[in-house]
């Protein structure tokens, strides 16, 4: 079964008891205390533009490692000449507004909503949020997004308009001070960039290793 969330309370009842898909609850806003509750919690929300807000813990989370990510050997010759400017929190607006605008095969429209951009770019503003931006000659090409919960980084979204754009931002993030990669949903492209599924406990585990 899935709960309808209180206006006048940021909680969220037991992720284990989220439906089979991962729905756990509806309803409720997209503030920034909400917010903050739901990713330390291992849920996040995803719904579409006109729907109520949902929210989603899955039973089995898709996660990368950084020390495991796959990264080819065309890759890494792209890395190593230095193609593409890779920076960090230089352009979060940008980065979503293009993951939001990108389109994605087998999708129509997005889950990034007007409403989604506004309470991610506030968090980002608040330090919560974070960005990987990816550059060819001055023009941002590619990128992701997320928020940081102590060692973990909950991926949110990726895009990427040249070839090896968003895994470059990928392979950036995977170097730096965290543990998890949180990738939420698999698809084809995360598994081949050595994405695995976990188990929500073991993914929950994750969450109480604390910064250095």
């Amino acid at each position: 079964m899935f709960f309808q969330l209180l206006d006048d309370n940021p909680g969220f009842p037991d992720p284990a008891l989220a439906e089979e898909d991962g729905l756990l609850a509806i309803g409720g806003d997209l503030s920034t205390e909400r917010l903050l509750v739901a990713y330390s919690n291992g849920i996040f929300p995803w719904f579409s533009e006109g729907e109520p807000i949902l929210w989603y813990s899955p039973h089995e989370r898709c996660v990368i490692y950084p020390d495991k990510i796959k990264i080819s050997k065309s890759m890494r010759k792209v890395l190593k000449d230095e193609i593409f400017n890779i920076t960090f929190n230089k352009a979060f607006a940008d980065v979503i507004l293009n993951c939001a605008n990108t389109e994605r095969k087998g999708q129509d429209g997005t889950w990034i909503t007007n409403e989604m951009q506004d309470a991610y770019i506030s968090l980002h503003q608040q330090g919560y949020a974070h960005s990987v931006e990816v550059w060819l000659d001055d023009k941002l090409v590619g990128g992701l997004y997320g928020i940081k919960v102590n060692r973990v980084f909950c991926g949110e979204s990726m895009f990427s308009h040249v070839s090896n754009a968003s895994k470059a931002a990928l392979v950036f993030l995977s170097k730096m001070n965290i543990d998890l990669i949180d990738c939420q949903m698999p698809n084809d492209h995360l598994m081949s960039l050595g994405a695995e599924m976990i188990s929500r406990e073991l993914y929950m585990e994750c969450f109480k290793r604390l910064d250095a």
